[in-house]
């Protein structure tokens, strides 16, 4: 249920950046929120 949520919350962050830039920083950001999550 965690990985269907995070997914979902994934698809809403990508589709809201403009630029590859703006999506390098969400994916980034979605990395490190994961990360957090297993340590």
């Amino acid at each position: 249920m965690k990985t269907l949520v995070l997914l979902g919350l994934l698809m809403v962050s990508l589709s809201a950046c403009n630029t590859v830039a703006g999506m390098g920083e969400d994916v980034s950001g979605g990395a490190r929120t994961v990360q957090g999550w297993m340590y």
